[in-house]
């Protein structure tokens, strides 16, 4: 093997010039050395280069020449640079092969570029190997040492830039079809002896390039197609090589790419995957890449024919990650979103997606299956997943889900839903921690947004009483022109309820591992409501132990303009609730409109309260019924804002003795009253006859000629029985005084167990007369109506007490002549 620069006699003579140093550089015309220097692109002429004819801005020295120079200053490196530029053809002549060193050897510690222009068939392949494995930057990035190699591919005319590599990376070897120009930069004040790479031949590779790269142990790369961020050529192909233990898996995420306008082809990615069964496996750029991959395995870049009007560009940038086997790569994660609606899951790693990860830093992956893993990774709901972690520390990823609630069609319907804002267990139960979940609640014109929080209730976070909870609710309401910040709450306060105006957002965030036990104590829930008045309204029952601070929402840029917020401050019975401002006024000055503090107890007449900005607020007070706090904003001169806070406490109702003692005189007189009307009443009872009536045997109740409207007989139907006898009705009219008066003996009405005739008994017509006897043409008078609602009292005299009126015994048409109330003793006989 031939040393590539080396000469036999070639030396460099150095001469000092009073206080400058000279220099001499001799090339020989064989090596086909050109070495230039020149100014650095910026740089001010303060400079020169002294040669024996004269000064110069540039020096250049061709094969064969020898020339001596000077500096006219004590830094050049500041102001100038080198190129040493070594042409190589392997076309027309045997090509040198084997390492490649640096000629000449001793030259001016100025900033350096070695510039190798080999010249090669595109029959042939040119194989550049690396002794330290390089690492592929971006463009425009620089190396630590400033150390960097350049490499670009030549076929024909067209020139491709394979990339720029630093030292210490992972990259061993390119190969190239034709030829290569690769050059080195070297810093000035680093001296090394040797290029760091040597030249091999290759057969012809049929593709563009093939980068090779070597990854023991765990480690992350960056690669990027040719001409990056430019366009990788039309209808070429290029492989990297990926040379990875067999015991390590490797992922592969595509960062950036863009995709060319194809007229035939299509621009693809292709693996060879060692053992898979249907090599080359084909993707996509748009699809998830393949992860987990066992060992070593080929990658490959297929471009298109290119639209000629509208050509676009083909690029790729992607990273390479290499880990370990995790020990619960094999355990599974059941994910069930099939009932859910409108929610997303987002399982990232911490910081998502503001941050972007490092590429040293330790890689994280979420798996959907064996093969798509990626360290994002998003779930739709409707559906059920099966998930595992490629990650040493679970405690680095996160997990942010988002779930939409709209009223549409039947406004009825929608108010009577109640949505339950919780965190399904199916997430809560995930091995990562929940950083944020997050409610938009959309509600059409007219109907309003009620929250609640029938058991836990919600604390508003306040300096004075600071959420010490695991979780926390952010509620932001908004509209198309304004966003206001109701604040942030936690479970454990007083606000039972909270009713908004516009469309909400509700964002829990978790702090720490606490939520995982107490995120089955969740009871916020969710309302569509008619439309309220107030932008918004809390419904607070504070604790009556605790002092309960409330404030306006959007504290940290003050209420908006033209704003109305209510609390309505319930009272519980037996106390007296304390009300308080921390201010002594609100702390603006109104532009327009006006600012107004209303204090009002929902109890009849009574009286309001009222402040206006520029009036002192109400001093602590007592409120003794459920009461209303009302704040109003006007437009505030810039730049004040209009933040208001005021707090509850609750002192036990104090009873005044000489009320009690009114209240029980009051009730002694009420007394005295009441036993006197009812003494009164009960004298004039006793001096009462009541009404009495006898049943009188002998008159018969038949109604001549209606025979036919009973077609039961008067043994067979039961209209002789009496449903009720009742003692305030009675027939005295049918009784003969005695002496002036009656006294009739009373008893209870029995059933009747005696002979019965054919007909029953009928009321008595209205009028009876028996001397008059009625025309054939005379209409019957009607019947008397029956209704069970009727009610009768019967009573009999004693013997002797009866005036004799006729045949009292005498029986008619089946009727007995027995009185139809017997005494005491004969019922109980009967009986």
């Amino acid at each position: 093997i031939q040393c590539l620069f080396c000469g036999s006699s070639a030396f460099t003579s150095i001469f000092f010039f009073s206080s400058l140093a000279s220099f001499t550089i001799s090339l020989r015309a064989a090596d086909n050395i050109t070495v230039t220097i020149k100014l650095k692109p910026g740089v001010l002429p303060l400079c020169l280069i002294h040669v024996k004819n004269g000064r110069r801005f540039e020096l250049q020295i061709r094969p064969g020449e020898n020339v001596t120079f000077i500096f006219t200053c004590n830094t050049p490196e500041k102001y100038f640079m080198m190129e040493i530029q070594k042409n190589i053809d392997c076309v027309s002549g045997p090509c040198p092969f084997g390492d490649v060193h640096l000629y000449p050897p001793v030259l001016p510690r100025l900033n350096r570029t070695f510039i190798w222009d080999v010249k090669a068939s595109t029959k042939a392949g040119l194989e550049l190997k690396f002794s330290a494995p390089l690492r592929q930057i971006q463009p425009g990035e620089m190396c630590p040492d400033l150390v960097s190699y350049n490499i670009n591919s030549c076929i024909d005319t067209a020139t491709v830039n394979i990339g720029t590599f630093c030292r210490n990376g992972s990259v061993s070897r390119v190969k190239l079809l034709g030829g290569v120009i690769l050059s080195l930069h070297l810093p000035w004040n680093l001296t090394p002896t040797t290029s760091g790479f040597n030249i091999a031949n290759r057969s012809s590779i049929k593709r563009l390039c093939i980068i090779e790269s070597t990854l023991k142990g765990e480690s992350s790369i960056m690669l990027m197609s040719p001409n990056y961020p430019l366009g990788f050529p039309e209808d070429e192909l290029m492989t990297w090589q990926f040379v990875v233990p067999s015991n390590m898996r490797a992922s592969v995420f595509f960062h950036d790419y863009s995709l060319s306008n194809c007229e035939r082809k299509e621009e693809r990615v292709e693996y060879y995957i060692p053992g898979s069964v249907s090599n080359p496996e084909v993707f996509k750029l748009s699809d998830s890449q393949p992860a987990n991959i066992a060992g070593s395995f080929n990658l490959s870049l297929q471009g298109c024919d290119q639209d000629a009007q509208n050509p676009g560009i083909l690029r790729l940038l992607f990273q390479v990650v290499v880990q370990h086997p995790q020990i619960d790569e094999n355990v599974t994660h059941l994910v069930d979103l099939s009932k859910e609606r409108n929610m997303t899951v987002t399982i990232h790693f911490e910081g998502w997606p503001r941050r972007t990860p490092s590429v040293s830093e330790p890689m994280c992956l979420i798996c959907k299956d064996p093969r798509t893993c990626d360290r994002v990774l998003t779930l739709a709901s409707g559906a059920t997943y099966k998930i595992s972690f490629l990650c040493k520390d679970l405690s680095r990823l996160r997990i942010t889900a988002e779930q939409g609630i709209s009223c549409v069609g039947n406004l009825r319907w929608c108010e009577s839903k109640i949505y339950s804002l919780s965190v399904p267990k199916t997430i809560s139960q995930l091995p990562v921690q929940l950083h944020k979940f997050i409610w938009k609640l959309i509600a059409p014109e007219l109907i309003n947004i009620e929250i609640t929080s029938p058991s836990l209730k919600l604390r508003q976070h306040l300096p004075e009483q600071s959420c010490n909870t695991s979780y926390s609710y952010s509620i932001v309401s908004a509209t198309p022109e304004t966003e206001m910040n109701v604040g942030i709450f936690c479970p454990g306060g007083a606000i039972e309820k909270i009713q908004l105006r516009n469309n909400i957002t509700i964002s829990l965030k978790t702090f720490g591992k606490g939520f995982v036990n107490e995120s089955n104590h969740q009871d916020l829930k969710m309302s569509f409501v008619p439309h309220i008045k107030d932008e918004c309204t809390f419904t607070v029952s504070p604790d009556s132990k605790a002092k309960t601070y409330l404030q306006t929402p959007s504290s940290l840029y003050g209420l908006p303009p033209y704003v109305s917020i209510s609390w309505y401050i319930i009272v519980p019975n037996q106390q007296v609730a304390r009300l308080g401002f921390s201010t002594d006024r609100m702390g603006i000055t109104c532009e327009t409109g006006r600012a107004y503090v209303n204090i009002k107890e929902q109890m009849p007449g009574a009286e309001e309260t009222v402040r206006r900005e520029d009036e002192l607020l109400p001093q602590p007070r007592n409120m003794h019924h459920n009461f209303w706090v009302n704040v109003s904003n006007c437009k505030p001169v810039d730049p004040m804002q209009l933040t208001l806070k005021f707090w509850v406490t609750f002192v036990e109702k104090q009873i005044d003795l000489a009320v009690i003692l009114g209240v029980l005189a009051g009730a002694g007189v009420l007394a005295a009253i009441g036993l006197t009307v009812c003494c009164v009443k009960k004298k004039k009872k006793k001096n009462q006859n009541p009404m009495v009536g006898v049943y009188n045997t002998n008159v018969n109740t038949q109604m001549p000629g209606k025979q036919r409207l009973f077609q039961k007989d008067r043994k067979t139907n039961e209209s002789h029985v009496y449903a009720v006898i009742d003692d305030a009705m009675v027939y005295g009219h049918l009784l003969k005084e005695s002496n002036g008066s009656v006294t009739p003996e009373v008893d209870v009405y029995q059933p009747f167990d005696g002979p019965m005739g054919s007909l029953p008994p009928s009321p008595p017509p209205f009028s009876f007369r028996k001397d008059i006897k009625r025309s054939p043409n005379t209409e019957e008078p009607p019947l008397l109506a029956e209704t069970d609602g009727d009610t009768y009292t019967f009573a009999h005299q004693k013997s002797g007490e009866l005036e004799d009126s006729g045949d009292g015994n005498e029986k008619n048409n089946g009727d007995t002549g027995m009185s139809l109330l017997e005494n005491k003793e004969q019922d109980s006989l009967e009986e």
